[in-house]
């Protein structure tokens, strides 16, 4: 669970305690597992209210058939990128979430499917799983993708969408990982072929004080120029979508009081450049408020292990002459066992 204490320049501060999450799991036997986590956002749900949500995150059973092979069944969480599957405060530094994770990538981002997982002996680790599409008609400028994750609610499959990740642990204290996700998008637009390709390479390396990250990531958007053409005819307004959306960070962050909780304190900076605008399909002109930079320096205190307490300040810039992007103070707390 966390909360946050942010305040944009020239607006007032808000507080927001952000996520209380509830992680549950069973053991049926050695070889059957269950998995769950259900998260309330913003700290109440009133009936169609924008003022929270409610969410089943994961829930689904693991099969552990063999260490190199086993199956995976229900609610999960699509396996792209270093956030989206290890999201939870004291697993990142910062206040909020990286832009390119929630921005490109739209962490927490899951679905219910099927598929399989393992590793093997050699530092290889794998994640393969059929699940339910994005909905195009819900893509926008700002947020790309974002809208259109479907979240498990009777979600159409007219064509099922498919999702990889590999990864290489082999090494000391390094892991690098590349994944995948494809799947045709335009259910809810059914004369169109709208197909979204989402591909992330991410590393991470730790040596004694040191820790590294980084992360790239791309969306590309089949038909966006029809997509767009669609939606302003049953929207009256056009969403501008990209055929292409790109974003990358590297972070660096060191341990500056390293003798173990209550003595842990680690600052950091990171560098994010996300752009939802990145390539236009023909006739329509990408908007320069949307292709930004972002520069983030804090540090986290851990008391405990389990317990982090952050602050960070956000410089962001946009290519817009006329929309400036907000730098913000941001101060969180934020604990699990």
């Amino acid at each position: 669970m966390d909360f946050h204490f942010n305040k944009p320049e020239s607006q007032d501060g808000v507080l927001d305690f952000h996520r209380f999450v509830l992680l549950f799991n069973h053991s049926f036997s050695s070889q059957i597992r269950f998995v769950g986590e259900l998260e309330l956002e913003h700290a109440f749900v009133e009936g169609l209210e924008d003022a929270g949500e409610l969410e089943l995150e994961q829930a689904y059973l693991d099969f552990l058939i063999s260490r190199p092979f086993s199956v995976r069944a229900g609610m999960m969480l699509v396996p792209l990128g270093i956030i989206n599957e290890r999201h939870e405060p004291p697993v990142f530094h910062g206040v909020e979430r990286p832009f390119v994770d929630t921005v490109i990538i739209p962490s927490t981002w899951f679905e219910v499917g099927a598929g399989i997982h393992g590793e093997t002996g050699r530092g290889f680790r794998y994640r393969a799983f059929a699940m339910a599409p994005l909905d195009a008609l819900q893509f926008s400028a700002d947020e790309g993708i974002r809208g259109g994750r479907q979240k498990g609610a009777e979600a159409n499959v007219r064509n099922v969408a498919f999702t990889g990740r590999l990864e290489y642990v082999g090494t000391p204290d390094l892991t690098l990982g590349a994944a995948f996700w494809t799947g045709d998008s335009s259910f809810s637009l059914p004369r169109l072929d709208t197909t979204v390709r989402v591909g992330e390479v991410d590393a991470r390396y730790r040596r004694d004080r040191l820790e590294l990250r980084g992360q790239f990531a791309r969306v590309g958007i089949s038909d966006a120029g029809s997509v767009n053409d669609a939606i302003e005819r049953l929207t009256g307004v056009s969403p501008n979508i990209a055929t292409t959306l790109q974003g990358f960070y590297a972070e660096a962050a060191y341990r500056v009081w390293a003798s173990g909780s209550p003595r842990d304190l680690v600052a950091f900076f990171r560098y994010e450049n996300f752009d939802t605008q990145y390539r236009m399909p023909p006739g329509f002109i990408p908007l320069k408020e949307f292709d930004r930079d972002a520069y983030v320096v804090g540090a986290t205190y851990y008391p405990d292990p389990d317990v982090a307490v952050k602050v960070d300040y956000v410089h962001q810039r946009n290519r817009s002459g006329v929309i400036e992007a907000p730098s913000s103070v941001n101060v969180g707390l934020g604990w699990w066992f």
